[in-house]
């Protein structure tokens, strides 16, 4: 009898530890993103300052506990050619899957677009936080989405391996 008050004790807590940590890492640490016009950006091809673009019907999501989790979806009035001609892309973009319930922003999707070439991934701002850049997916229609994708200083520091020169100091990001 003791046996299976300590056996069903512990699958309860189990479920109860499940149970908080998927609401943890799914629910607990977002907020909304209250937009201002300078948070969507794009760098431009000659210039490492970005610009702000316009930008409506705003929706984000972010968290403190990381900088990976930012995810915006917006429209922009310019055109995509201009966006190209103006603006540096983003090689090798990789959107990060969003939560379940944050439903405008669909990473398959994008990610199919991106290599379809339906959207065009640009560079929104590099360090955004320390191997952290911000890049915006934009479509032909004016639809756009943002996320933070690791950058090679970021992948090559938080794998443990010493960064080089290009890299800029850890602490200035602190």
């Amino acid at each position: 009898m003791t046996g299976k008050i300590i056996a069903i004790t512990l699958a309860a807590l189990a479920l109860i530890a499940g149970g908080a940590m998927y609401y943890l890492q799914v629910y607990a640490y977002y907020e909304d993103v209250d937009f201002t016009q300078e948070m969507l950006r794009l760098t431009p091809v000659d210039d490492e300052t970005p610009q702000a673009i316009p930008a409506a019907a705003q929706v984000g999501i972010d968290a403190d506990s990381s900088p990976l989790r930012f995810r915006a979806c917006f429209e922009t009035s310019v055109p995509l050619e201009t966006l190209r001609a103006e603006y540096a892309t983003y090689p090798n973009p990789v959107p990060l899957t969003a939560p379940g319930w944050f439903d405008c922003f669909d990473a398959e999707t994008i990610a199919g677009a991106l290599e379809r070439g339906e959207a065009e991934a640009f560079l929104g701002e590099k360090n955004i936080a320390y191997g952290v850049d911000r890049v915006v997916a934009v479509y032909e229609d004016g639809r756009a989405y943002a996320w933070h994708q690791l950058n090679n200083c970021g992948e090559t520091d938080y794998a443990g391996n010493p960064v080089g020169e290009e890299c800029p100091p850890r602490e200035d990001f602190e």
